[in-house]
Parts: C-alpha cells; structure tokens; sequence
C-alpha cells in the first residue's frame, strides 16, 4: 500500500490522513462490536491511528496492512475492556448494516425497509463469534485468514463460525417469508 510507505519512509502527515480516511468507519464498525459506546470505539480507533503513526518506521515489514491494523483495533479495545472491569460487552445491541458498502441497482433498492429489518434482527440473534465473523468475511470483505487472525482463531473455525452464521440467518428468514 502505497500510504503505508510514505508513512513509513518520509514521515508523510498526508499519505497518514488518507490512511486515517480510509479506515476510520471501518474500524469504529470493527471496535463498536467490542465496546458499548461510540464515544468509546472512536477513543480505541484513535489509540489505534497514534498506535500505527508510533510505530510508522516498522511499517514495511508488515506484510497483512489489513490484519495488523485491525489486530492492533482489537487489543487497544480488549485492553480498555479490560481496565473497565465491565462484566459483558452488549454487542447485541448494535445493528449490522449489510449494505453499507455495496453499490446498489434499482432493481435491489426495491428491498423494503422491511426485509433489511429482518436480516439485521437475525444478525442480531447470531452467537457474538458468528456474528463477528460474519461481519469481517461478509461487510468487510476479508480474506478467511485475515479474519481468523483478527479473531484470533483458526480459518476452520471461521468457516464453521460463517457456516453456523450463513444456515442460522437462512432459517430466520425463510420463517419470516413463510409468515
């Protein structure tokens, strides 16, 4: 990536906002399934930008961007969780949209407001590892190896994980079709 570069070798604030531009909603989506508030997702995704402009001059022996920016995402909000000493993150409460990065014809615009409903209340149901995983192959777009890493488990597990996603959200919305 050529940003990462820049960043890297001439300390570039420009190519550092560009980078921070393009994975900024990305990742407040990634750390908003971790903790409770945006207020607290945009101080992780911040901590996360510090983080990486810290650490620029190691930048080009990463060779995963994706997987190391969403790793260090992943720590910074483990560890606020961790200094909070809350007792669960309610990730339920927040809602999935599977079409926020999707270019849509006119055709698939005709899909009620409805439907999307429905398919966000049954991502919602999914257990929290289904439906993170679910989020990064499916939203995101990951590879299975980025994703397992992130997660922090097998690509296996990551398939069964989207397996178990992939049925349990055909089951809840063939039942509300039937209704």
């Amino acid at each position: 990536m050529q940003w990462v570069c820049e960043i890297a070798l001439s300390d570039s604030q420009t190519a550092f906002k560009s980078l921070y531009l393009a994975y900024f909603q990305r990742l407040m989506r990634f750390t908003s399934l971790y903790v409770p508030s945006s207020v607290e997702a945009e101080e992780i995704v911040s901590d996360t930008f510090l983080s990486l402009w810290n650490n620029r001059k190691s930048l080009p022996e990463i060779s995963n961007f994706d997987s190391y920016i969403y790793g260090i995402a992943r720590h910074k909000a483990i560890s606020l969780y961790r200094t909070q000493h809350m007792e669960k993150v309610q990730i339920d409460e927040n809602t999935i949209d599977l079409f926020a990065h999707t270019d849509t014809t006119p055709e698939e615009e005709l899909i009620s407001k409805e439907c999307i409903d429905h398919l966000n209340e049954a991502i919602n149901t999914l257990p929290d590892k289904c439906k993170m995983a679910f989020k990064l192959i499916r939203e995101d777009k990951m590879k299975y190896k980025d994703a397992a890493n992130i997660l922090e488990i097998s690509v296996k597990t990551l398939e069964a994980h989207i397996a178990t996603a992939v049925r349990k959200l055909r089951e809840s919305l063939a039942k509300e079709i039937n209704d």
